[in-house]
Parts: C-alpha cells; sequence; structure tokens
C-alpha cells in the first residue's frame, strides 16, 4: 500500500491515514521489552507519521459522536431497566457514524471532506462518553431509591450526580493508562474489535482486504446471530404497547435463535430444581470476546464457573435445606417456587473479593512502574522519546486539577442530596479509585466491566461505617458514585485501546471523552424522567437491576448479620485466592502463564455459567484452528472475532433503539 505524506502542514489522503498493517498489528500481539522500550516501539512504529499528522479532535467529529451518544444513553437507559444491561457504545458508534457522514457528503455534492480514521476513533469517545459512561447506575442506583422512597429527586440532583461520578471516572482512569494499555498491553476486546471495524471501512491493499472480506463475513454473521436472537424484545414491544405487528409475530414464531438452551438433566448436579445460567447461550459476541481475551483466562473462568455450579452450590443447597426453620441460621440461596435460584447471588461476594485483592496486589506488586506513570518531575535530562510520549500523553497534572473540583462537587451534592457527611463523601470519592481500578482491569482483560458487582462492594463497606448503617440512600447512592465511576473508566480504557492500535494522540482522545460527558448529561436526565415519571411507571418495567440494588440496599441495612456466613467465609477465601494469585506469578515467572487468571476466577462468580462457557469456546476454537492453520489463525482471529462482537452488538443495539422509540412513542 502506498503511503502518500504532503508534508506537516498538509491534509493527509486516505492512503496515508492508515499504517502498514504489520505495524498496526503490533499493538494488538504485544511488543517486548521494558515499559520503556515498549514506549518507544509504539511511538516509532505507530504514532510517528501518523497520529501526528491526521486531524482527530475536530468540531465535526465531537458534535457526530455527542449526537449519536445522546440517542444511545437513551437507549441505554431502557436495556438496563428492561433487562439489566447496557450494550457497547463505540462500534456501534463508529459503524453508524461512518454511514452517517458519507451519506451526508454525497448528499452535498462531495462539498463535505472525507472524515479521517482518528477523526471517528475521537468521535467514538466522544460517543461512548455520551452513551455509556453518563448511563451507568441512573437506572438502578436512582431507580432502586425511587423505588424504596416513593417520589423522584429532583432533576438539580440527578443531573450534577451523573456529571461528576462520570467526569470522576475519566480522570481516574488517567494513571492506569498508560499502566494497563502501554505496558502491561491488557486486551480490551472490545477496544480492538472497534479498531479492526474502522481499519475494514478504511484500509485498502491486497493483505488488508482480504482481512476486511473477514471481518465482513464474521460481521454478517454476527449481525444474523444478533438479530435472531434479539428482535423478540421488539415484538414484545409492540404487543405491549397494544399496536402486535402480525407479520413480524409470525416471522419471529419460526425464525428465531434461543436466547438460551438449557443443559439436559444428566448435565443437571441438582435431583430436583434448576440452576439460572446452566446451559449454552448461542451468543457470537461472547465466543468473539473469548476468541481474543486469550486461553489462560477464559479457561480460569470456565473452571470457575464449573467450581461453583458443581463443586460449591449443591452442597451448600443441602445445607440450608438442613438447616431450614434452625433460628438464626441464614440461608444461602433465595430458591423459588418452582426450585430455580442463581449462585451467583451468592457467589458474587467471594467473586467480588478475588477481582478486589488481586487488583490491589498487582498494584503493590509493579508500584515502581506505576509510580512513574504519577511522576510529574523527572531527574536529570529524559530522552527524546520519552519527552515526545509525555507531550502527547495526558498529565499528570490534569488528574490533580480535574480530580479538585471534582471532588469538591461530588462531597457537595452528596452532602445536600443525601445527607451524606463530609468524610464518608470523601470515603467514597477515595473507593472509586479502587473500584475503577478493578472494573478496568477485568474490562482489560475480559470485556466485562462487573459494574453491579463493584456497587456491591461499596454497599457492604457503607453497612458498617459510622453515619450510614441502617440508611437506604446512603448506601444506595454512594454505591451508585463508585460504581458509575468505575464504568465511565473502563469505557475510556477501552476507547483508548483503539486509538492505542490505530495510532492515536490519547489527550485529544482523553479531551473528546470529556466532551461527551456533557452531552450524555443533557440527554439521559430528561431521558430518566420522560421513561420512569413515576414509582408506578418503574415497576412496570420489573427492572431486574434494580430490584437487586434495591434488594441488596434492603439486606445490607438491616445490618451485615444478614448476610450469609458462607458468603463471608467466601469473601475471606476470595481475598487470600486474589493474594496469593498474582504474587506467586511474581515469584514464579516461569509458572505464571500456566496458574490461573485471578480475574477470570473472580469474573466466574460474578458471571452466570453460560457467559462463561462461550468464552471458553471462543479461546479452543483459536487453540484448533493455531494447531492446523497456524499462519491463518494469527491472520485473521482478530478480524473474525471483531466481526462477530460487532455484528452482534451493532444489531442488538439497534433493536434496542427501536425498542426505545416504540417505548416512548407509546407514552404519547
Amino acid at each position: 500500500m502506498s503511503v502518500t505524506v504532503k508534508g506537516p502542514q498538509a491534509e493527509p489522503s486516505e492512503e496515508s491515514e492508515i499504517a502498514p498493517d504489520a505495524a498496526l498489528d503490533l499493538p494488538i500481539k504485544g511488543f517486548q521489552g521494558t515499559p520503556e522500550e515498549i514506549d518507544r516501539q509504539w511511538f516509532e512504529k505507530v504514532y510517528t507519521g501518523r497520529g501526528d499528522r491526521t486531524k482527530q479532535l475536530t468540531v465535526r467529529a465531537v458534535l457526530m459522536g455527542g449526537v449519536l451518544g445522546m440517542f444511545m444513553s437513551a437507549s441505554n437507559l431502557y436495556t438496563t431497566l428492561k433487562l439489566g444491561w447496557a450494550f457497547g457504545v463505540a462500534i456501534t458508534a463508529c459503524v453508524i457514524s461512518y454511514v452517517l457522514w458519507n451519506a451526508l457528503r454525497a448528499l452535498s455534492g462531495g462539498r463535505l471532506g472525507a472524515m479521517t480514521i482518528l477523526e471517528n476513533n475521537c468521535m467514538q469517545s466522544t460517543a461512548s462518553a455520551a452513551g455509556y459512561s453518563t448511563g451507568g447506575t441512573i437506572g438502578t442506583a436512582f431507580g432502586a431509591l425511587l423505588l424504596i422512597e416513593g417520589v423522584h429527586r429532583p432533576w438539580y440532583v440527578v443531573a450534577p450526580f451523573v456529571f461528576f461520578t462520570a467526569a470522576l471516572g475519566v480522570f481516574l482512569a488517567i494513571p492506569m493508562k498508560r499502566q494497563m494499555i502501554n505496558h502491561e498491553q491488557l486486551k480490551f476486546p472490545s477496544g480492538i474489535a472497534a479498531a479492526e471495524t474502522l481499519r475494514s471501512l478504511y484500509t485498502k491493499g491486497a493483505e488488508a482486504m482480504r482481512k476486511a472480506y473477514a471481518l465482513l463475513i464474521a460481521l454478517a454473521v454476527g449481525g444474523c446471530v444478533g438479530l435472531f436472537r434479539s428482535y423478540g424484545t421488539l415484538v414484545e414491544q409492540f404487543r405491549n404497547t397494544g399496536r402486535p405487528q402480525v407479520w413480524l409475530e409470525k416471522i419471529h414464531s419460526f425464525i428465531l435463535i434461543p436466547e438460551f438452551l438449557a443443559f439436559p438433566q444428566w448435565l443437571n448436579p441438582l435431583a430436583r430444581g434448576q440452576m439460572v445460567g446452566l446451559g449454552f447461550e448461542p451468543s457470537v459476541l461472547l465466543i468473539g470476546a473469548g476468541m481474543i481475551t486469550g486461553l489462560r483466562v477464559s479457561l480460569s473462568m470456565l473452571a470457575g464457573s464449573v467450581i461453583l455450579y458443581y463443586g460449591v452450590a449443591p452442597p451448600l443447597l443441602a445445607m440450608d435445606a438442613a438447616n431450614a426453620g434452625v433460628a438464626g441460621y441464614v440461608p444461602s440461596f433465595t430458591v423459588s417456587a418452582e426450585g430455580v435460584f442463581n449462585p451467583t447471588r451468592w457467589a458474587l461476594w467471594g467473586g467480588t473479593s478475588i477481582m478486589v485483592f488481586s487488583s490491589l496486589a498487582s498494584v503493590a506488586l509493579q508500584w515502581r512502574t506505576l509510580a512513574r506513570a504519577f511522576t510529574v518531575l523527572k531527574k536529570g535530562q529524559p530522552s527524546s522519546h520519552v519527552q515526545a510520549m509525555d507531550k502527547i500523553e495526558v498529565p499528570m497534572s490534569w488528574l490533580i486539577a480535574g480530580l479538585i473540583p471534582i471532588t469538591i462537587g461530588m462531597v457537595i451534592v452528596q452532602y445536600l442530596a443525601f445527607n451524606i457527611s463530609v468524610w464518608l463523601g470523601l470515603v467514597a470519592v477515595a473507593l472509586s479509585f479502587v473500584i475503577s481500578l478493578v472494573c478496568c482491569r477485568a474490562t482489560g482483560e475480559t470485556d466485562t466491566t462487573p459494574i453491579g458487582a463493584m456497587g456491591k462492594v461499596t454497599q457492604l463497606l457503607y453497612a458498617v461505617l459510622p453515619g450510614a448503617k441502617g440508611i437506604a440512600s446512603i448506601n444506595l447512592m454512594a454505591a451508585g458514585a463508585t460504581a458509575s465511576a468505575g464504568g465511565s473508566a473502563a469505557d475510556l480504557l477501552t476507547d483508548l485501546k483503539s486509538g492505542y492500535i490505530l495510532g492515536a494522540n490519547p489527550r485529544k482522545q482523553f479531551i473528546a471523552q470529556f466532551v461527551g460527558i456533557f452531552f450524555g448529561t443533557l440527554a439521559i436526565v430528561p431521558a430518566w424522567y420522560a421513561m420512569v415519571p413515576d414509582k408506578q411507571a418503574l415497576e412496570a418495567f420489573n427492572p431486574p437491576a434494580t430490584n437487586m440494588w434495591k434488594a441488596v440496599a434492603d439486606l445490607l441495612t438491616q445490618g451485615v448479620h444478614m448476610l450469609p456466613q458462607t458468603a463471608v467465609w467466601a469473601i475471606v477465601i476470595g481475598a487470600i485466592l486474589g493474594v496469593l494469585l498474582p504474587l506467586a506469578a511474581k515469584l514464579f515467572p516461569k509458572a505464571g502463564p500456566y496458574l490461573p487468571s485471578a480475574m477470570g476466577l473472580g469474573l466466574s462468580w460474578v458471571m452466570v455459567f453460560q457467559n462463561c462457557f462461550s468464552f471458553a469456546i471462543g479461546a479452543t476454537l483459536v487453540l484448533i484452528w493455531s494447531r492446523f492453520k497456524r499462519k491463518q489463525s494469527e491472520t485473521y482471529y482478530v478480524p473474525v472475532a471483531s466481526g462477530m462482537i460487532a455484528g452482534e452488538s451493532l444489531v442488538a443495539a439497534l433493536i434496542a433503539i427501536a425498542c426505545t422509540v416504540v417505548g416512548l412513542l407509546a407514552l404519547r
């Protein structure tokens, strides 16, 4: 592929925007060497000649991303209320932006210039902040508070809370970027998928086109799977609004992919009853994530889930049955009348403990590298590439300048609106760093952000802190603040991973992400009141995630003694494992690749079995592929996995948007 450079002030051609495939593949495959050597390789081979000469942070990119993110924030709020989950925004925004901008160019007769790949990447950051970061806990924490108190908090409380928590996460991600993306080179599979999607839209050349075709085929497969798995929610939405679409219901009656396939009885360890999630989820999105995540983490997730479902849950259930009616005994599981229960409702305490303590142990073991990220003043004259990197990375001075007003703003909002004392508000800010650390590492290793589980950590802590015990509003809103910050930080690092692969300027991406928070806040707050005008409207959604937050708040505000004793033991054992695994990997580096992943084990007790199983399938497919066609596998497994992730998530997002539109029209 030819590269045309017209000079420092020239606007690059489409060909010059893209690095040679070999260079762009380097950040995915991983650099070798010390942190300084890794930074030098990336700067020289990926950034130079691309990120320093290509348009990135432009008004049109920010406006396009902001507007797209505003629509997607409403859709994510709807899916959070209806289904208990929020979809990723980055890939969807990349594709929609590319299509819309080229449509506008065609309508203008070519008077509008083409948007560069790095402009699209900046647009992705703005859209992610607007569509995902700002709405992380508005439907859960504020929703649970609405169910408890029966009335809405006013908009002038909700808006600053949403803004400050999202902004806190964005700024807390600053020191984590160089550590997790540059030096540890964590995967962040959705970030890789977004970068690969953009490359397929822009690159030219024989090798690039073959990869693009592989991605497009996988994108089509993922889109079909996503369509036939999720369009049933649109059918149901039309039916609930009293406007059923007969033609759509007929299609759905004979063309659909089930959301879940339960295992046969011989694979069920219970003689009677059923555990939620014990089966296979026909989702190529999770399989694609497993392909990128890798064998060690994915198999650790499967092993941990097998231990939970087959080794731990059955005897605990038998213990509950044996102690039924015993005074003071708190059962581990809540079992429905049909004998159905979810093991992760109990196991999340142990899984979260592993993730928290393994993240803290990893930081402690790598304190020298992390300390360098916090160093503002360096002794001696730094090398030229270090100076060049410092000019494009977000400086630590921005972290300090941002955290001071954000902390003051958060403490004031929590004090005035929720009677959270100043010291408890400061604890929430400090705890947000720990929660963000865990969320970022979990997302980097597994593409899963455990916002709900991390919220439970804060809820558990505030159940014992003086001044917070027994007060549901403090319990919920402190958890909402920390979990929202964690989700926002992980979202920014996912976008920065895309930029790292494409050779973008991280400082400009950070600005784009920060600007997106304003767009998201403007959209999500009125959307919240429009979708949920009162408590009865929220109850009509039967919101699973919101009900879970309320249930935990109801439980813990009665006292920590209401937590099952077995869950306390799980927390202790999880903490020990979380410390021992990173320590063993540090002391015995040759054995490190063969030790189970602490983050994988922790997530396996937070996610249901079907999710962990899909991850393991994806990693195993890459292993088998590489054994028979090693070179082909190395060339195409990332584009194929990225296409599957992008295709299913894009279609699922579009259907969620369609459901939102139908639901809002029905409210009129």
